[in-house]
């Protein structure tokens, strides 16, 4: 299968915010609610929510500042101007995660998550799974391959 026919959709763009609940506040106010929100200890991650827009159809990810996640860029000095990016990657879902990964190994991308990631992602509500698998496009931007889910 071909990486293009593997891609069912677009999902969601990540951000990381060292202003996390002013970045969150202003999503809420054009239009994103939170949708899910979950903590991951093994990435240096203690808040992440992912906020929906109903009228656009749009999810974004949003993750505090702290977060060691793969992303363009190098984390700022002390005192330096911002030297990383905000966005962290973009999403999109595919039918088969490794074979997403596969496909665009072979088209010029460089691995970044060695086969699939296997993920819950945890709140005291609600648990998701998510199987994902992520990719350096030749350009440097962190793409992830996301099959189905439901927040």
């Amino acid at each position: 299968m071909k990486l293009s026919e593997n891609i069912v959709d677009f999902h969601h763009y990540s951000l990381k915010a060292p202003q996390f609940e002013e970045t969150v506040q202003f999503y809420e106010q054009l239009g994103f609610v939170i949708v899910h929100s979950w903590s991951l200890p093994d990435f240096m991650l203690e808040k992440c929510v992912m906020m929906y827009h109903e009228q656009i159809k749009v999810y974004v990810e949003i993750c505090d500042g702290d977060a060691d996640m793969p992303a363009q860029g190098r984390k700022r000095r002390l005192g330096e101007e911002i030297v990383e990016n905000s966005i962290l990657h973009i999403c999109f879902v595919v039918k088969d995660a490794a074979k997403a990964r596969e496909e665009a190994l072979k088209v010029g991308a460089t691995d970044l998550s060695n086969g699939v990631f296997e993920i819950q992602l945890k709140n005291k509500l609600k648990s998701v799974d998510v199987y994902n698998s992520l990719v350096y496009s030749p350009n440097g931007e962190v793409i992830e391959f996301l099959e189905q889910v439901s927040f």
